[in-house]
């Protein structure tokens, strides 16, 4: 090993669904102290913790360019930034005065490192880490308190259960970035590994089929398995969709997996929300849907936030306090939302257990390795990681949020 920090970057191209046994190295030290600690990084968008954070957590959304790329980007993010911050402290003030995305995150990784201790003993002691995109703790932040630790080994870990380039592989490109400015001036100290994503992870399936078993039963037995399932995920833009970006087709299989989980015994349908904007984007949207099935004499609808594993303003807001207070307005009693996964023991141990997520911290480094450049998604073989490829980045997505 020749110590050099070549990061590798995140391809587009559509791999199988799951959780990816194809674990990203972006560099590697040349020893791994015994007994120093594993980091898990579970990396995110964030959400602002209080409502006058709310500004500079929509500045620097606007300002990313893999996200939302903007021409002049750098005189219109804050513009934009500035007009929209009122409606979304709003919208804030209204779940409570903040996210609640950071405590979610926080107890989620806490109690799967337990675990991990536990299940992979040769890679303890696991510490968490929280690495969001847009709201502190910031990326560069994490990175500081984990050299301040001495982790000399990390798993970057996307909390979209989806992949999309303009999610997942903003937080990645930001975190290259980072590493990258750290290395200047010193060898790279941490071997890091990357999951990327994981649509139809075991875990996850289970955890969605009973959060949603439980909302069933709060309906009466004669119409219990006449209620539409309706999987509600963030929206995206057609012209990122066909570029390539695989984010459509893999909530299509979480769905499709939790359905055969649930043996298919009620009706569904999968939904998309959060559009912004004119423009054609993944539809039916979320409320057209409820208000064409109560059109049609549909009562009875179970919402079913397929895309995030744990509360923030999309679910508490957009489906709690828009489209379900909307129903109620319009006389409909049978349109209720199943629980965000959030803390639930059974999510956080099944995953925390999975074989698959503990081989990550095993992963031997490797002796380089190289970029691989976002692509369209249109090429159907796979690149060489022996190549060295430009990193094109007016082919990264872009998909709209507020968390």
């Amino acid at each position: 090993m020749n110590g050099r920090f070549i990061p590798r970057l995140l391809s587009c191209k559509p791999k199988p669904n799951g959780l990816r046994g194809r674990y990203r190295n972006f560099g590697s030290s040349n020893q791994i102290r015994k007994n120093a600690p594993t980091g898990v990084v579970f990396m995110n968008m964030g959400g602002p913790r209080t409502v006058p954070e709310t500004g500079d957590f929509l500045s620097r959304l606007f300002h990313d360019g893999d996200l939302i790329p903007l021409p002049f980007q750098s005189t219109l993010a804050p513009f934009i930034a500035k007009r929209r911050t009122p409606k979304i402290e709003k919208q804030y003030e209204d779940i409570g005065g903040g996210s609640p995305i950071l405590k979610w995150t926080q107890e989620q990784a806490s109690g799967m490192v337990k675990i991990l201790d536990e299940l992979s003993p040769q890679t303890a002691p696991h510490r968490p880490y929280v690495a969001f995109r847009y709201a502190h703790p910031l990326t560069e932040t994490c990175l500081e308190e984990m050299k301040r630790d001495g982790v000399t080994r990390a798993v970057a870990f996307s909390q979209y259960p989806q992949y999309s380039c303009s999610t997942t592989g903003s937080s990645i490109n930001e975190l290259y970035r980072q590493l990258i400015k750290d290395s200047k001036d010193q060898p790279p100290s941490i071997k890091w590994s990357v999951i990327d994503r994981w649509p139809t992870h075991p875990g996850l399936i289970e955890a969605f089929a009973v959060h949603i078993e439980r909302a069933l039963e709060s309906y009466d037995p004669l119409v219990r398995s006449k209620v539409i399932l309706l999987f509600s995920a963030h929206s995206l833009p057609m012209s990122v969709v066909n570029r390539g970006d695989t984010y459509p087709s893999e909530v299509a299989a979480t769905v499709h997996a939790v359905m055969k989980r649930l043996n298919y015994r009620n009706p569904y349908r999968l939904v998309w929300q959060s559009q912004v904007g004119p423009s054609a984007w993944l539809g039916p949207q979320t409320s057209d849907a409820l208000k064409g099935y109560a059109k049609k004499g549909v009562n009875d609808m179970l919402l079913i936030p397929i895309a995030f594993t744990s509360d923030h303003i999309e679910t508490l807001f957009e489906l709690d306090l828009e489209y379900i207070e909307e129903a109620k307005e319009a006389g409909l009693t049978g349109v209720k939302r199943v629980e965000s996964l959030n803390a639930d023991p059974i999510f956080v141990r099944a995953f925390g257990m999975h074989r698959a997520y503990a081989s990550t911290c095993n992963q031997a480094p490797r002796p380089e390795v190289r970029p691989v450049a976002i692509n369209s998604g249109n090429s159907t073989s796979p690149q060489s990681s022996q190549s060295r490829q430009r990193v094109n980045k007016k082919h990264t997505r872009r998909k709209f949020s507020k968390r």
